[in-house]
């Protein structure tokens, strides 16, 4: 069960959507690491590490707290956030007005089944992604954005080899092209490009014969 702890999020558009989760997934309750300094946008969908004890940082990213094992093919995500940590969008959900010191967090951790739909900008746009990706029964896995890539650190992506960590963690279900006849638009400003992709994500992937990178 999540709470709103700002009347001012009420309306908020979420960018995690998930989809089979009832039984599949599990909302994981923890902390946001004191050391992210949140120079970095946390969205709804985007992939996060967890630290030692109930402590969790954006993955992908050694900035803001952010912390990448000594081999970077090596790291997993832990599951996917459930919550804004956004102050260009005037969003932190970790702040709760009677105590801005408790920094609680949730991510979405998935079984093999569990279906999440992630909309712009909470995954990385940027890629040559297609619409008719996967649907011929193909296995698509995605890997982790790093903080060089040009939609930084932390979202699910194609493993085209650039920036990107080839560690798979989701499977591409469907992507949504922006403005299309199954696409949606949430606003959260400018730049936005209605686009989402629909996704089985866990944690500890099966690679099967068949992947395509």
């Amino acid at each position: 069960m999540f709470r709103i702890n700002n009347i001012t999020n009420i309306t908020q558009k979420r960018t995690l959507r998930p989809l089979y989760a009832q039984h599949q997934a599990t909302p994981y309750g923890g902390f946001l690491s004191s050391s992210w300094t949140k120079a970095v946008d946390i969205y709804p969908g985007m992939v996060m590490a967890k630290l030692a004890g109930e402590v969790f940082t954006l993955a992908g990213t050694a900035s803001g707290g952010g912390v990448l094992p000594a081999t970077a093919g090596l790291i997993r995500g832990f599951g996917l956030s459930a919550l804004f940590v956004a102050p260009t969008l005037g969003v932190d959900e970790t702040q709760y007005p009677h105590d801005d010191s408790l920094n609680v967090f949730t991510v979405w951790q998935g079984g093999p089944d569990a279906t999440f739909e992630i909309m712009a900008p909470a995954f990385a746009t940027t890629q040559s992604w297609s619409e008719s990706a996967s649907s011929d029964g193909g296995v698509i896995m995605l890997g982790i954005t790093n903080a060089s890539h040009a939609d930084g650190p932390g979202k699910l992506a194609l493993m085209d080899g650039s920036n990107v960590i080839e560690t798979p963690i989701a499977r591409l279900i469907q992507y949504k092209p922006s403005g299309g006849a199954t696409g949606v638009s949430p606003y959260l400003g400018s730049g936005v490009t209605g686009a989402s992709i629909i996704v089985q994500f866990n944690p500890t992937a099966v690679i099967l014969a068949d992947q395509t990178p």
